[in-house]
């Protein structure tokens, strides 16, 4: 009996250890956002950002207005307005999503020891975040949806869509 509850306090140590990193990697997302909306913060997205960061776009090639900003091709204040309407996070990986008039986009951020290393940039496209690290044969068979878009004033037009597996 006693074996059960040091594995149950274990569990529950690592679960709140885990909550500690999403709300913190939430943080450094959110925070990145606000240095892009506010004027000549570049530096400070400099300082969130890695130097070798990995980049991947889904949408059409002229709405690549994330990496213009994070690059410097854009200005921080000219270019297009990332305000989020949601952010969610799970381990590692922190999504936001947002839109402005027709164009509805998601960010896909993976955060390490508090530093973005990863990018992954969506524009009207429907995605659907699917977790596949299941530990067991059985559970493989019923992934678990993580997050799925929510453009709700873009509902009715369709849409791509794409599954994101992590």
């Amino acid at each position: 009996m006693e074996h059960t509850s040091t594995s149950l306090e274990i569990s529950e140590m690592e679960a709140c250890v885990g909550e500690k990193e999403e709300m913190e990697n939430r943080a450094t997302v959110e925070s990145l956002y606000k240095a892009l909306l506010g004027q000549g913060q570049m530096e400070t997205v400099a300082n969130m950002v890695a130097s070798d960061l990995e980049w991947w776009f889904h949408g059409p090639p002229q709405c690549q207005h994330m990496m213009r900003m994070l690059t410097g091709e854009t200005a921080l204040n000219k270019g297009f307005r990332f305000e989020p309407r949601t952010v969610a996070a799970f381990g590692d990986c922190v999504i936001a999503e947002g839109w402005e008039g027709k164009a509805y986009w998601v960010h896909v951020w993976t955060v390490k020891n508090g530093l973005i290393t990863q990018f992954r940039e969506y524009f009207n496209t429907w995605l659907v975040v699917r977790d596949l690290r299941s530990h067991t044969w059985q559970n493989r068979l019923h992934n678990i949806t993580l997050w799925q878009s929510q453009p709700r004033d873009l509902y009715h037009r369709s849409l791509p869509g794409l599954v994101l597996a992590i």
